[in-house]
């Protein structure tokens, strides 16, 4: 596989030492960014998968947590997003052309894991539309060993009066051809940009904001505003047909802020219910990123994640 030095940001909550960034060209000629945390004597490696808007960066103090349990990890940027091809003419508004187009990503990443044999075994770690991502790769055979969610993307929260017209809208606007154009509301303008820390959507720890407004003021080219109408359409379809779907027969632990608001709960409720090996886990008073959360609740979850992961392994 060919891979080539991509940059990798350390100015700004950096993660471990010795964090290494390629580039990867996936199947459909699309060129991602993967990058990896090596760990000397690690009991595995970690695949971390963000969510939308996000960027390998902001996973640098995860990687940190992970590295002190004991693991090594390996993050990417999705089409789109990151340093990745962006989709658009107007690279901030977040796009994809198909939903299923995601799992292109995850292959390449996963044929990057093994060309830099990184120490097995491999475990999934993902969050709101890396959740959603990750939960098709692991129902399609993704070869990891366990899995863990964070706020996953398994519905998307539509406000109920404005839910009509969003998902019309979505169908529709494509076949005019405004497919590239963002909804009603959302803006180029990243979120953490845009909104105080008073009564944020992501998180009630003042310094993890902090860290994601100073990655974005440092580097802008990882900036992503909302999504386009495209992206909201072929959104709505993958949670549906995501939801038709059985559950892996994969451990599996899932974190939920009790005051989440930003992806649909009940899916969630509904999917670990089903999910046999499965266990809901729910944080009191957590907003969206439980991992990037008060220390408290990112330690814990930290924790739950070890002993799911390590208790898979076999020595």
């Amino acid at each position: 596989m060919d891979l080539t030095p991509a940059p990798l940001f350390t100015d700004v909550y950096p993660g471990p030492e010795g964090g290494v960034a390629h580039w990867a060209v996936t199947s459909d000629g699309k060129r991602i960014r993967v990058a990896h945390w090596p760990l000397t004597g690690a009991k595995g490696t970690v695949l971390m998968f963000p969510g939308r808007t996000e960027y390998i960066e902001k996973y640098g103090q995860t990687a940190r947590d992970l590295a002190a349990r004991g693991l090594a990890s390996m993050c990417i940027d999705w089409r789109g997003q990151g340093l990745a091809d962006r989709l658009l003419d107007d690279p901030l508004v977040g796009h994809v052309d198909s939903f299923p187009d995601y799992q292109k990503d995850v292959a390449t990443l996963m044929r990057a894991a093994r060309a830099l044999a990184l120490p097995r075994p491999y475990f999934l770690l993902a969050h709101s539309m890396g959740g959603c991502i990750g939960l098709r790769a692991v129902m399609e055979g993704m070869s990891v060993q366990a899995a863990a969610f964070t706020g996953p993307m398994w519905g998307i929260y539509l406000k109920p009066h404005l839910r009509g017209a969003a998902q019309f809208l979505a169908n529709v606007m494509p076949r005019f051809g405004k497919g590239h154009l963002m909804p009603p509301g959302t803006t180029t303008d990243p979120y953490v940009l845009n909104a105080p820390f008073d009564d944020n959507l992501l998180t009630t720890d003042t310094e993890m904001y902090d860290m994601m407004r100073d990655q974005l003021a440092a580097h802008p080219e990882l900036a992503l505003g909302g999504p386009s109408y495209v992206w909201l359409r072929e959104a709505l379809a993958e949670t549906r047909h995501l939801a038709e779907r059985a559950a892996p027969n994969l451990p599996a632990v899932t974190w939920l802020g009790t005051n989440e608001r930003i992806v649909d709960v009940p899916p969630i409720h509904q999917r670990m219910e089903q999910w046999v090996g499965g266990r809901l886990e729910l944080v009191e008073g957590g907003e969206h990123e439980i991992l990037m959360e008060l220390p408290a609740i990112r330690n814990a979850a930290m924790d739950g994640i070890e002993k799911l992961f390590l208790g898979t392994v076999t020595t």
